[in-house]
């Protein structure tokens, strides 16, 4: 392997994830990011731009002004980050996409690991 493709294996962190989301454009996605936050579900929550989004819904081809959300969590927090999207969601089928992490700063995961803990 080149230095450029290298994972230091120190700052592999399989316990660290990010959580991929959808809203519509209109829902208050900050109020939905903060209350993640608050109840440590997630360390941190990105809210992305409005985007439109194209995909097929009850057969038809769909479009809609959406915002991604960027979850910075632990695993063991997917299950309640589930449950929550479930009940604050207006969605009935909303995106989650959980990706792993597989390294980053030794500052930032721990971060990330505390502010989720509890």
């Amino acid at each position: 392997m080149t230095a450029d493709t290298d994972i230091d294996a120190a700052a592999a962190a399989p316990d660290v994830v990010a959580v991929l989301t959808t809203l519509p454009a209109e829902a208050d996605a900050a109020a939905f990011a903060e209350t993640l936050v608050t109840e440590r579900l997630a360390a941190c929550v990105s809210i992305g731009a409005p985007m439109i989004s194209v995909y097929v819904w009850n057969g038809a081809v769909e479009r809609a002004s959406e915002r991604q959300l960027l979850l910075k969590t632990v695993r063991a927090k997917v299950p309640a980050i589930k449950a929550r999207l479930a009940a604050l969601h207006p969605y009935d089928v909303p995106e989650l996409l959980v990706v792993p992490v597989i390294g980053g700063g030794d500052a930032y995961l721990e971060w990330v690991r505390e502010s989720t803990a509890g």
